[in-house]
């Protein structure tokens, strides 16, 4: 019954991993590669997260 309250960390996960994919588009654009690559390591990082946040809920 507790459990209903609870926020899911994988659509927190989710929706920062969005955020930060549009602030590299804009990074993208602006032309600032090195900025760029730093933001896509960020996001595989948070996606690597979810990716094994899943596998544990499926396991």
């Amino acid at each position: 019954m507790f459990g209903l309250f609870k926020k899911d960390p994988i659509k927190k996960l989710e929706k920062e991993y969005r955020e930060i994919m549009e602030h590299a588009m804009h990074v993208q654009r602006s032309g600032d590669l090195k900025e760029y690559a730093r933001v896509i390591d960020r996001s595989e990082g948070i996606l690597k997260k979810i990716d094994e946040l899943k596998a544990a809920q499926n396991a």
